[in-house]
C-alpha cells in the first residue's frame, strides 16, 4: 500500500488490536521458553543426519502456544481492525484476522482472511494460506523448520477504482496519467520446493492461478480515464479472463528466503498465459539474481550475538532483475516498473509499462534496535531496523531496446521491524522526478 507524488495521496492506517482474556489454554505456558528475558534466542544444535542444517530455523517452545484462536492472541493469532483515508478511495475500514499457527500443528500453518471497504466503493476480500513442508518437532521443545518448501494457496476479490496508466515506454509523461476501475478474481497455487534433498541449493517453483478482469471508469480526480485516453489498448483488455501456468528454478545459496544476511541467488521464472479470453497465449519470462554482503554492525558489536540463532547482522544487498515477454498479454499484466511489488519504490505502482524491463537496486540495512522491545512477555517486537536505498530501471518494447531506454532513478529510506526473522515489515519513503511515495507492507525487497 502506499500513497504521495505531486498529489498528495495520504492514507492513514490505525491499526487497533483487540484485547482478550487468557483462559490459559490446555497446557502451562512459559512465553520464555527457550527464549532469554532479553529476546534473545540461544542456538540449538541441530539432530546429527539434519541435512543442510543452516538452512533450517528454529522457532522457540516460547513462540508456540496451545489452545484456541483467542487463548493465543497476539501471539500466533491477530485481529486487525483498521481504517484508512485516501484522496481517492475516501474514507474506509477493514479487518484483518490472521493465525501464523493455523490448525495448532506447531507453527507449521499460516492462514489470513481480510476485508476492507471505503466510501467510494474501493474493496478488497481474500483468504491465504501457507504450509511448510519439512517441519521437525523437537524433542525438548520447538521446532525446526526449513523455509525453502512451501506451499500455498489464495483466493481473492477486490474492486480497485484507483489504478494508474501512463501509456507504454520509459518517456512515458506523468501529465499522461489516465485511472480505470478494475474488478479482479484471483485463484492461485503454488509451490517451491527444494531439489534432491532439504535446505539444497536448487529450488524448483510451479504455479497456476486464474483471473478474471472487468475494466471500467476510475475515479481519481483531475485525470481521464483510461477508456477515454488509451481507448484503443482499454477495450481490446477491458474484459479478460486468463489462465496462468508458471515453472521456474533458483540456484540460492542464501542463509534465509526471507530476510537473508549472506549469500546470493539467481533464477529463472516462465510464467505463460496459456488460457485467455480470446484464445491469445503469451508469457512473462522473469531472471533475476541478488548478493547479499554482511557488514561490521554499526551500532552494535559481532561479538555480543556470539551462540544466538538469529544474531542481528547488518547487510549490504545489490540485487538485478529483468522480464520480457512473448505471444500476446493484455496492458495491465505486461512488466512494469513502480511501487513496492514491482521496484522503485519513489513512483506509483504502475508508472512505466512496456513489453520488457529491467531494474536494479543497492541498499544498506543496519539495526538500530537489536534486541527490539517488548510490551511484557510474550508481546515482542524482535528488532528494528533502518535501511537507505537506491535504484534505477528502465522499459522498452523489446529485451534489446532496453540498452538505449531512458534509465528511471528513485532513492530513499526504509525502516524495517519484525517480530521473528521470517516476517520482516518495512515502511519506505522514497524520492524520483515525480515527488515522492510512502509505501509499506511485509517482505523485503529481494
Amino acid at each position: 500500500m502506499g500513497f504521495g507524488g505531486r498529489r498528495p495521496r495520504f492514507t492513514a492506517a490505525f491499526l487497533l488490536f483487540a484485547a482478550a482474556s487468557d483462559p490459559g489454554g490446555t497446557e502451562a505456558y512459559d512465553p520464555l521458553e527457550g527464549i532469554e528475558e532479553d529476546g534473545r534466542i540461544p542456538y540449538v544444535e541441530r539432530p546429527a543426519d539434519l541435512p543442510n542444517p543452516s538452512r533450517w530455523r528454529y522457532i522457540p517452545e516460547g513462540r508456540i502456544k496451545r489452545g484456541t484462536v483467542f487463548d493465543r492472541l497476539f501471539i500466533t493469532s491477530f485481529i486487525a481492525p483498521f481504517v484508512f483515508k485516501s484522496s481517492d478511495a475516501g474514507w474506509g475500514g477493514g479487518i484483518g484476522v490472521g493465525d501464523i499457527d493455523f490448525r495448532s500443528q506447531n507453527r507449521r500453518e499460516t492462514a489470513a482472511i481480510f476485508g476492507s471497504f471505503s466510501e467510494n466503493r474501493q474493496q478488497n476480500y481474500g483468504f491465504a494460506w501457507r504450509r511448510w513442508i519439512h517441519h521437525i518437532d523437537l524433542p525438548d521443545g520447538g521446532v525446526l523448520q526449513e523455509e525453502r518448501s512451501v506451499m500455498r494457496a489464495r483466493a481473492s476479490y477486490s474492486k480497485t477504482r484507483t489504478r494508474r496508466f501512463f501509456g507504454f515506454g520509459a518517456d512515458a509523461r506523468e501529465e499522461a496519467e489516465s485511472s480505470y476501475t478494475d474488478d479482479f478474481v484471483l485463484i492461485d497455487l503454488g509451490l517451491s520446493h527444494t531439489l534432491f534433498e532439504p535446505g539444497s541449493d536448487l529450488i524448483g517453483i510451479l504455479g497456476t492461478r486464474a483471473e478474471l478482469h472487468r475494466l471500467s471508469s476510475g475515479i481519481v480526480g483531475g485525470v481521464p480515464n483510461t477508456g477515454d485516453a488509451f481507448s484503443t489498448t482499454f477495450s481490446r483488455d477491458e474484459k479478460r479472463n486468463m489462465g496462468w501456468l508458471g515453472a521456474g528454478l533458483r540456484f540460492d545459496t542464501r542463509d534465509s528466503q526471507s530476510n537473508p544476511y549472506r549469500g546470493w541467488f539467481v533464477g529463472a521464472l516462465v510464467d505463460a498465459a496459456l488460457a485467455q479470453t480470446g484464445g491469445d497465449v503469451g508469457a512473462v519470462i522473469t531472471v533475476d539474481g541478488s548478493r547479499v554482503f554482511p557488514v561490521p554492525g554499526l551500532l552494535h558489536r559481532a561479538i555480543d550475538f556470539r551462540g544466538e540463532e538469529n544474531p542481528p547482522t547488518d547487510t549490504l544487498l545489490v540485487g538485478l532483475r529483468t522480464q520480457f515477454t512473448a505471444g500476446d498479454l493484455p496492458f495491465y499484466s505486461l512488466p512494469t516498473l513502480g511501487g513496492s511489488r514491482a521496484g522503485m519504490h519513489g513512483f506509483i505502482a504502475g508508472r512505466f509499462r512496456d513489453r520488457a524491463s529491467w531494474y536494479g537496486t543497492a541498499e544498506y540495512r543496519f539495526w538500530v534496535l537489536p534486541r527490539g522491545f517488548g510490551f511484557e512477555q510474550p508481546y515482542r517486537i524482535e528488532r528494528i531496523g533502518l535501511g537507505v536505498f537506491y535504484e534505477a530501471g528502465s522499459v522498452a518494447d523489446t529485451w534489446p531496446n532496453l540498452f538505449s531506454a531512458s534509465v528511471q532513478h528513485s532513492y530513499g529510506a526504509s525502516l524495517v521491524f519484525s517480530i521473528e526473522r521470517t516476517w520482516p515489515f518495512r515502511v519506505n519513503l522514497a524520492f524520483s522526478r515525480d515527488g515522492f511515495q510512502f509505501t509499506f507492507g511485509s517482505g523485503l525487497s529481494f
